[in-house]
């Protein structure tokens, strides 16, 4: 019997480019596990803010890729079982009306509520986004190594 691929899984932009960057150091053996698992089932969503993200940071000079961001982003995205989620209006609007005390970053916010739009699960290493999954608002895959 095959694996199941469980939940949708979101990657947070951090765990996006490790495991792109194959820096199997900054992710625990069960989230590398699971994300994989996840792939092979077709699972895996990285969200426009996420390419947002890591064309700013690379402009900014905060993260070096393995090759030019144009590439890396083509190339990260047509990696198997990856498929790009776009920002959607309920997802815009899901970011606004997170319940409990949400983080204020928007690009957080709208991970969390792309995960939560899907019924999903956010793989994250943010401590913040953790701290916050424990009041049951938001189903994390923890990749603290």
């Amino acid at each position: 019997m095959p694996d199941r691929p469980g939940p949708l899984t979101v990657l947070d932009t951090h765990v996006w480019i490790w495991v792109v960057e194959g820096d199997r150091t900054a992710l625990s053996a069960p989230a590398i596990e699971a994300i994989e698992r996840a792939a092979k089932g077709g699972a895996v969503r990285v969200s426009a803010i996420s390419v947002w993200e890591v064309a700013m940071l690379e402009a900014k000079g905060r993260i070096s890729l393995s090759r030019p961001v144009d590439d890396w982003v083509h190339a990260a995205l047509h990696a198997p079982g990856v498929r790009l989620l776009p920002l959607s209006p309920e997802i815009a609007i899901g970011s606004t009306r997170l319940p409990g005390a949400p983080l204020g970053d928007p690009a957080d916010r709208i991970l969390m509520a792309s995960a939560r739009n899907l019924g999903g699960q956010l793989a994250t290493c943010d401590r913040e986004i953790l701290d916050y999954s424990a009041g049951g608002q938001l189903k994390v895959l923890n990749c603290t190594p």
